[in-house]
């Protein structure tokens, strides 16, 4: 019997987890709120319902009763609780609880965490006082990073190389609220210096199976320059990051963090995200996300093997030591296709012009939707993601490039060195 699945959200991470369930034999008609204009070539899409309208996806959901599991891939449904609404209404979920949740939704718990159950993790201060966190960056030593506390669309993080740099990004966080509530506290943490790699892992609360290895790129422009992003493009795997390492971290950062969980009556089922920096003096965490990350799931699923909906069945029923991961060998590069102006003002609207794309090739859509001339058309900052697997890392990223250059839209940009390690 297969199972009809509904998936919250509209970007590339969703176009990316519909993809993959689209492929397992499982996995009858498939859903998405409120999808995008690529996702619709795969699932019915509802894009009258918002993926943070709690009550209106719970009512859709009960209304269709041939819906056999709810993914809730972005991150604030899930703090609001999506997951907790649609379990008391006898309803089948993916994702975290609220409780759960909020070691993405509160940077303040989740470092507060980290020092409780010695995790290893940057050296900070919390402050709700923007005086007293102006007091704090007199006597920091430079770089130091601000995070606002809260939700922040992957972009609540700033790297302050000075004093000056630091009071303005604080001003910024804290006064202007350029992040809304998140900005309300903020954790003020040391600058770590090594390679980051990412880490997504299945968990159903007691089992943890790691995902293959990533690396986001953050800032918009080429050589890690300009703004911070949701992403502007990843690839897998990370190969500094080795079996010890692995191992390690393992051991040291991602059962003790399912266990802190657990012990605090916060157990976490789902995809719990690390972001991690590997330092001269050990593996240590930068975030963690309650969810698939993006662009990064959108080079890991595409090398997942294994039926994606046997696995977050085996999240949710407790039965994750019964699966294992296969993965296809090969690397694969996500270049990111965003709008002119972005992480800034951009402007929506702009149709799309789409070449032959190679075969194996495969393009997500992230900020898409269609005009009244059934044209697709730009509808947010980034746009398209292009992913491409190859027998390297270096031939992933020229398929991936050759590939982006067959899309335009007018204002698209894109970073040239994807795939490049800094």
């Amino acid at each position: 019997m297969k199972k009809n699945v509904l998936v919250i959200g509209g970007g590339g991470r969703e176009h990316a987890i519909v993809h993959a369930l689209s492929k397992s034999a499982q996995v009858g008609k498939l859903y998405c709120i409120p999808g995008n204009a690529g996702i619709a070539a795969l699932a019915e899409c509802h894009g009258e319902i918002k993926a943070t309208d709690i009550d209106g996806i719970t009512a859709f959901v009960v209304a269709h009763k041939d819906i056999a599991l709810t993914v809730v891939a972005p991150d604030d449904p899930l703090a609001m609780g999506l997951v907790d609404k649609l379990e008391a209404q006898g309803c089948r979920a993916f994702g975290p609880r609220a409780n759960a949740a909020i070691i993405e939704s509160s940077k303040v718990f989740s470092k507060n965490l980290m020092k409780k159950y010695g995790i290893a993790t940057a050296a900070y201060e919390v402050f709700d006082s923007y005086e007293q966190a102006k007091a704090y960056l007199e006597k920091c030593a430079y770089p130091v990073v601000l995070k606002a506390d809260g939700l922040a669309l992957g972009k609540g993080v700033l790297i302050c190389n000075d004093k000056p740099e630091a009071e303005a990004g604080l001003k910024e966080i804290m006064l202007d609220r350029a992040f809304g509530e998140a900005g309300a506290k903020i954790v003020i943490e040391e600058f770590l210096r090594g390679f980051e790699v990412s880490v997504l892992a299945f968990t159903d609360g007691k089992t943890l199976l790691p995902m293959v290895s990533s690396q986001d790129h953050k800032r918009a422009l080429d050589g890690d320059k300009g703004l911070n992003t949701g992403g502007m493009g990843t690839f897998s795997p990370q190969e500094k990051f080795t079996p010890a390492m692995q191992k390690e971290a393992y051991e040291k950062i991602f059962l003790p963090t399912i266990r802190a969980m657990e012990k605090e009556g916060r157990t976490f089922k789902g995809v719990l995200y690390f972001g991690l920096m590997v330092t001269d003096k050990g593996i240590k965490v930068l975030e963690y996300n309650a969810r698939f990350g993006d662009p990064e799931t959108q080079v890991i699923l595409p090398r997942l093997k294994t039926d994606l909906l046997e696995v977050f069945d085996a999240c949710i029923d407790g039965t994750l030591d019964k699966i294992t991961l296969d993965w296809d060998a090969r690397p694969a590069v996500c270049v990111v296709a965003a709008s002119g102006g972005y992480p800034l003002h951009y402007e929506k609207g702009k149709p799309i012009s789409f070449g032959k794309i190679d075969d194996g090739v495969l393009v997500f859509h992230a900020g898409t939707a269609r005009n009244d001339n059934g044209e697709i058309v730009t509808s947010g900052g980034r746009v398209l993601g292009v992913t491409a697997l190859g027998n390297t890392l270096s031939e992933a990223k020229k398929t991936a490039y050759e590939n982006v250059r067959k899309i335009s839209f007018d204002g698209m940009f894109y970073r040239s060195d994807i795939g490049k390690d800094f």
